[in-house]
């Protein structure tokens, strides 16, 4: 009985391959339609294949710190800047040090590329600090009342307080990059009770001017006349403004967008304590928001800056967020903090994901001047795909010609997986563009062309073990389950080593080997679901046709062909305990 019994487990594990097969049919239906629903037909390409951006970065040095230039600190702020582009969703970017001074960051085709260079060009130094006066981002000629009928805000540092007010309203609460300049009302509030000890402040009062110094009253009257000349309405003009001052100055600025200007005070705290900086959506308030957690030092410095600064009125109740001297965001504080911020208002996912981005990694231990610009074309890349497909055409026919030499009628079965693994990684590859940014360079075609190999082979070595089955005695349909279990465990063991060489590659390298790494790996996990859900499923379903159950000579599976051996029931006989006596 224990025979009959081990047939029908085999004969069981045959499941029900119809459900397998329609499974997988499905799949590539939903994942064709998701393709044109998302009006993407086509992979994006890499830099090499569509072209691109390259921008060049020399490392600048503050003055008596040049051995800042470093090894080191090269590598932090490629780091910085991969992640920075990356958060934009700009895969591909290749970022990678030139020498010991520059840095090359290549940008694909079909990217905001104009986003991209705004934030890896604004590299060097993100600062925290309060804000004295706030202007509309023209030339100040004289204190007068602005065309709308309200009050200009003053161009020093001791403007009134209805002053403040006006200059709030209309340019000082800029959140983001990207952000209105009229947009009111932001907010910042904090995980920690306010401080009740009382804290000096510092007076910009005009009492406190007139007993100041003569040099004093000299480095006021030159902020202020440089703050009323200031225009920020060119790139060029806020560059300009953003390359003067240390931390510990008393500067002015523009706001990234241009459409305000500032007197900022000393910094009070560095970007280095940022811990870490995220957008969420706020369900209960039903807005975008930014929050902010600080490192013990970063903490200490905030809550003293926010106390200060709550007892102001508008705008020197704001704090300025300041990247390479440029005001990235202006928010208002109504009470004192200190380990976590949350910063608050009129924000659109995209300005709230561009200040959490420029908080996170807008610290750098280096300064970056940008070098050039260029276009990168497509053209060699091109001719190299050509080139590239060509080869993968040969390859492939080669492995077609091969299959049908060899196994004849399972190449058809070979053939028809080597098409629904196609069609699965070209859907794939083209969603996962604008899903994860992921764009097709040539490492990755030749990723693609290798899992051919690593495709084919796991056919061969189901079809192989089938084989000795039927060199066995076995007949087709025992055979195809028999053969199946010893086949799937040499067919995980070779995909798993291909894909942990895959992962392992794709950690430990950056840009376009990272490419190949991805496109190895998403093609061997491909080749596990297509054998198991495909292949295995329509064999068994071919074992009971005519053609290849009879063995027919191009079936591939001839017994006579294969050198087979009697069939297993006529030594049954033989090995069959008998009786002595009887015999």
């Amino acid at each position: 009985m224990a025979a009959p019994k081990k047939g029908r487990g085999a004969t069981g594990g045959q499941g029900r391959p119809g459900r397998s097969l329609a499974l997988i049919l499905i799949a590539m239906v939903a994942l064709t339609g998701g393709m044109f629903l998302a009006h993407q037909p086509t992979p994006r390409l890499g830099i090499d294949l569509a072209g691109g951006t390259s921008i060049t970065l020399e490392a600048k040095a503050e003055p008596g710190q040049e051995k800042a230039i470093n090894k080191t600190n090269m590598d932090t702020a490629v780091e910085i800047m991969e992640r920075r582009v990356n958060g934009l969703g700009v895969s591909e970017a290749e970022v990678q040090t030139q020498g010991a001074r520059n840095i090359i960051v290549n940008i694909p085709k079909g990217t905001n590329s104009a986003q991209a260079r705004e934030q890896v060009g604004t590299t060097a130094k993100l600062y925290f600090r309060p804000v004295l006066t706030v202007a509309q981002g023209t030339p100040t000629p004289e204190p007068s009342a602005s065309p709308s009928g309200k009050a200009s805000s003053s161009p020093s540092p001791s403007a009134s307080a209805s002053e403040k007010a006006t200059g709030d309203k209309d340019a000082g609460s800029s959140s983001t990059p990207s952000a209105s300049a009229t947009t009111q009302g932001r907010a910042v509030t904090g995980a920690l009770k306010a401080d009740s000890s009382p804290s000096p402040k510092t007076s910009s009062s005009p009492e406190a001017s007139e007993s100041a110094s003569a040099e004093d009253e000299a480095a006021a009257a030159k902020l202020q006349k440089q703050f009323e000349e200031l225009d920020c309405s060119s790139k060029a003009s806020r560059s300009k403004a953003a390359q003067g001052g240390k931390s510990t100055d008393t500067v002015v600025a523009c706001s990234s967008e241009g459409d305000a200007k500032y007197v900022l005070g000393p910094a009070e705290v560095s970007g280095t304590e940022v811990n870490s900086a995220k957008a969420n959506f706020d369900q209960q308030r039903g807005m975008w928001i930014v929050q902010m957690e600080f490192s013990g030092k970063g903490s200490k410095q905030f809550q003293t800056i926010t106390k200060k600064l709550s007892a102001q009125q508008s705008p020197q109740n704001q704090f300025a967020i300041a990247l390479d001297g440029e005001v990235v965001s202006a928010p208002q504080v109504n009470e004192t903090l200190s380990g976590s911020a949350e910063i608050s208002g009129s924000f659109t996912q995209q300005s709230a994901e561009d200040l959490a981005n420029v908080l996170s990694y807008g610290a750098l231990p280096l300064s970056f001047k940008e070098q050039s610009v260029t276009t990168v074309t497509a053209a060699l890349g091109g001719e190299q795909l050509k080139a590239g497909l060509i080869a993968g055409a040969i390859g492939l026919a080669l492995v077609v010609i091969y299959l049908v030499a060899y196994y004849r009628g399972l190449a058809f079965i070979a053939l028809l997986s080597l098409v629904v693994s196609g069609i699965l990684s070209y859907t794939i590859m083209a969603l996962l563009g604008p899903a994860i940014g992921f764009a097709l360079n040539l490492p990755a075609v030749c990723g693609a062309i290798v899992a051919i190999g690593i495709t084919a082979d796991s056919f061969i070595v189901y079809f192989e073990r089938v084989r000795d089955e039927i060199r066995e005695g076995r007949t087709l349909r025992p055979a195809v389950e028999r053969g199946w279990p010893r086949a799937r465990r040499t067919i995980l063991v070779s995909d798993f080593v291909s894909f942990l060489a895959a992962a392992v590659l794709f950690v430990v390298t950056v840009g376009k080997v990272q490419g190949f790494a991805f496109t190895l790996g998403l093609t061997t996990l491909l080749d596990v679901v297509v054998v198991f859900l495909f292949t295995k499923p329509l064999l068994t379903i071919m074992a009971g046709k005519k053609f290849f159950a009879s063995g027919h000579p191009w079936s591939g599976l001839d017994p006579k062909r294969l050198g087979a051996k009697p069939p297993l029931r006529r030594s049954r006989r033989v090995n069959a305990p008998t009786d002595p006596k009887e015999a």
